[in-house]
């Protein structure tokens, strides 16, 4: 087992990487009081939920299952949580559970925040792409049928457990999703990662639990090195959102769950890519690279045929990093260095928009 730390002062928490990690007692020295709630979906419970409770057989701990899919990333789902910690009567000492990916632990994480005004909560990832990103930081929340993420809080974990032998039980699609996330790291802030991944990434297609550990260690190694110093996403933390607006843009307009969050990320890398090689950031070489390693990993590299200039526009302003009516994207300066900016021109951006045909002919 590897362990790293996110350094918060007193809101600092471990995150545990490693095999069969279900089975061992980590969480408990993490819950303060007596009560549990575990919340899980449909695909998740069967495979890894008695495990876990046979981890907690110490508390009295109860269970909440909702479906599965970014579909049911809503208020009316979370309030399935609330209605399960009432009718047990959780009081403030309870701590919630997420076994899951990315849309359970974003779900409990916001209804740990809301409760009672805030209690304990722990994630236990499920998922490469919960693993590496969304499982870390403290970002919680549902999405809203004209935005995703858009209605949220700030809730930091107790601990984060990402037992690597969940990911044996992974759709392939799924695992390329994550991958998405994993790329994302070596682009914004580490270029001799991004050359590891490059060599890699048929280790990591394999699932090789080394290679994963690798990749999965020094993901959240970097993820945990920004929250520190950002924690609320004003300054460093944002460039993390690489691909994101161009993503989310992708997810509203299909239909959350009908693209993967991290297939339309793989998309929006790509878009944000040509636009930084458009304002002379990037080469012709390195945005070749770029295609290259996001293929490589079974990620598209095309928005939908569908989606027109019109369309991104009108979706990407209503997105969290628009300040004041400016839409600001995080763009490439260099392979290995970001930076969040308004500085381009509309005309810039159009032609990025209206590329999906050359893009994928590079």
């Amino acid at each position: 087992m590897q362990t790293l730390n996110v350094d918060l002062g007193e809101r600092s928490y471990p995150i545990h990487i490693g095999q069969n990690l279900l089975s061992r007692p980590l969480l408990v020295p993490f819950i303060k009081g007596r009560q549990v709630m575990i919340v899980s979906n449909e695909t998740v419970a069967p495979l890894y939920l008695d495990r876990l409770q046979a981890q907690l057989s110490a508390f009295q701990v109860d269970t909440v299952i909702l479906p599965d899919g970014e579909a049911y990333k809503d208020l009316e789902h979370v309030n399935r949580i609330f209605d399960g910690l009432l009718e047990r009567r959780h009081n403030r000492t309870t701590t919630l559970v997420a076994l899951g990916g990315g849309v359970v632990g974003d779900m409990t994480g916001f209804a740990a925040a809301c409760y009672q005004r805030g209690v304990a909560f722990i994630q236990v990832p499920t998922t490469l792409l919960s693993q590496v990103d969304s499982s870390v930081g403290g970002k919680t929340g549902v999405n809203h049928h004209l935005g995703k993420n858009m209605i949220g809080a700030f809730h930091q974990p107790q601990v984060v457990l990402a037992d690597t032998d969940v990911l044996a039980t992974l759709p392939e699609r799924e695992l390329s999703a994550g991958l998405a996330e994993v790329i994302k790291y070596g682009l914004i802030h580490d270029e001799a990662f991004l050359s590891w991944l490059e060599l890699n990434m048929p280790a990591l297609r394999r699932r090789e639990a080394g290679a994963l550990s690798y990749a999965i260690y020094r993901s959240c190694a970097i993820k945990a090195e920004m929250v520190a110093l950002d924690e609320r996403e004003s300054g460093i933390r944002a460039l993390l959102n690489l691909g994101h607006t161009f993503g989310h843009a992708i997810e509203t307009d299909q239909g959350y769950g009908q693209w993967l969050h991290g297939e339309a990320v793989g998309a929006g890398t790509m878009m944000a890519a040509d636009l930084s090689a458009r304002l002379g950031w990037i080469s012709p070489s390195s945005l070749e690279r770029i295609r290259r390693i996001l293929l490589a990993a079974g990620l598209p590299v095309l928005p939908p045929a569908e989606m027109s200039a019109e369309r991104f526009i009108e979706l990407m302003a209503v997105d969290k990093k628009v300040i004041d009516g400016s839409l600001r994207l995080v763009l490439l300066q260099n392979v290995g260095q970001a930076v969040v900016t308004s500085d381009f021109s509309q005309e810039h951006l159009a032609a990025t928009l209206a590329a999906g045909e050359r893009l994928g002919q590079l």
